[in-house]
Order: C-alpha cells, then sequence, then structure tokens
C-alpha cells in the first residue's frame, strides 16, 4: 500500500474573487514506503503548499489526502494534531528548534507529548543525536550550534516518533554547502539503511540529484515524474 496517496488534489485561494489563485491544481500522486522522493520547480509553484497539505498543516480546497489509506483531509483539527504527532516527522528551512532547551530536549518533546516515559524519550533522543553525529552536543542549545547542527537536531527530532515518513520543506536553504553536503549524507544514510520515507520541497541541485524520484510542478500541477538511477 502507498504510504501517501493525492487525488485530484487542489488549493484554491481568492476562489470567490475574479481571480482565484491555484496554488495546487488537480494534483494525484502516490509515494510509496521507502521513497527518497524531491518535489521540485521554480517559486510559486507550489511545492510548500503541496507539502503542507501532504502534512495536514493546510488543508487542500478539493481533493483527498490519503496516509496509509486514511483519509486525512476530513478531519477535524484535534484529530489532525494528534495524527501528525504520531506519524509524521516534519524538518523545516527554519529549523523551528526550541531555544530554551538543549538538542536532548529538542529531540524528547515531541515523545514526552506522546505520552512516553521520560527515560525512554531521553535514551531515544541520545541514541538519535548519536545517528546525526552530534554525540557531543547533546546538552547544547540552539544558539551554541551551528546551522548544519541545528539542522541535524531537526532530523533526529523528526525520527523521534517512529514517523511514517519525513517531509522536509527546504532543508538544505540556509546552509553552507559542506553542512548541506553532511545532512544529505545523514539523510540518504536513514533512507538507505532504515527505508525511512523522505519527500523533499527543494530548489537544491544537490537534493534533486540525490532523490531517486523528481516530480516537478509548474502553476501547481505535475508537469514531470521521472525516477532516477543514484550510485
Amino acid at each position: 500500500m502507498a504510504v501517501i496517496e493525492t487525488i485530484h488534489l487542489r488549493k484554491t485561494y481568492n476562489e470567490k474573487t475574479d481571480i482565484p489563485v491555484h496554488a495546487i491544481n488537480d494534483v494525484s500522486l502516490t509515494i510509496d514506503p521507502g521513497e527518497f522522493t524531491a518535489i521540485v520547480g521554480p517559486s510559486g509553484s507550489g511545492k510548500t503548499t503541496l507539502l503542507n497539505i501532504i502534512g495536514g498543516l493546510d488543508h487542500p480546497t478539493e481533493g483527498k489526502v490519503l496516509i496509509d489509506g486514511k483519509d486525512i483531509s476530513t478531519m477535524s483539527e484535534n484529530a489532525l494534531i494528534d495524527f501528525r504527532l504520531h506519524h509524521i516527522g516534519f524538518v523545516f528551512q527554519a529549523y523551528n528548534l526550541i531555544p530554551v532547551l538543549t538538542a536532548k530536549e529538542n529531540v524528547s518533546f515531541v515523545m514526552l507529548l506522546q505520552k512516553k516515559s521520560k527515560s525512554e524519550c531521553e535514551q531515544r533522543a541520545i541514541a538519535l543525536l548519536q545517528e546525526v553525529g552530534l554525540a557531543d552536543k547533546i546538552n547544547n542549545r540552539p544558539s551554541e550550534l551551528s546551522g548544519g547542527q541545528q539542522q541535524r537536531v531537526a532530523i533526529a527530532r523528526a525520527l523521534a516518533s517512529y514517523p511514517r515518513f519525513v517531509l522536509a520543506d527546504e532543508p538544505t536553504a540556509n546552509l553552507d554547502s559542506v553542512s548541506a553536503t553532511h545532512l544529505l549524507d545523514i539523510m540518504a544514510k536513514l533512507n538507505r539503511e532504515e527505508k525511512i520515507t523522505f519527500i523533499f520541497s527543494t530548489h537544491d541541485s544537490r537534493v534533486i540529484e540525490r532523490a531517486r524520484r523528481v516530480i516537478t510542478l509548474e502553476d501547481g500541477k505535475i508537469v514531470s515524474d521521472q525516477r532516477q538511477h543514484v550510485s
């Protein structure tokens, strides 16, 4: 079964005016478990809107979003919050870490919301931070970390809840080339070895080159959907 399926998805802004804006226009696609997929296109093509709708952060005007066959587009806001907490990991361009918490506490936070025990949260947070190469930074706050290190904390946090997939919105946009390459190495390794499904919204050619599937949007429509071999 596909982990994600969108069916005739539309998102229209200003729909009751003379000039409606079709941010997403009849997008139907499926994402299978274990994919490493990049959604690309020019600014304003609908990449981030599509990612936000798939992640339940925004509602479609029309159409359905199925996660493991469950239609999230009809869920109440409270049900969506709970669903996101248990099924979807997010990595944002701006990191979105909590400034007053350490790296370990930032990663633990989502698990505490899931009502897991403090010891379980701490053990998994430490293990994940070790996995992304931050074993020596677990007690550092975001202000004490570089941009690349903060984004690695964000990846660890996204994986903490054992999500069905991770949505990464321009995750390398604020990083230098060395940090971006290191970050992509980590995500590619997690995808390859642990079969974690990643879906990116990106302009970054380095992400596109590593993706095994590249979906191109223009004016809210899919204009190309290509598989590519990655060595």
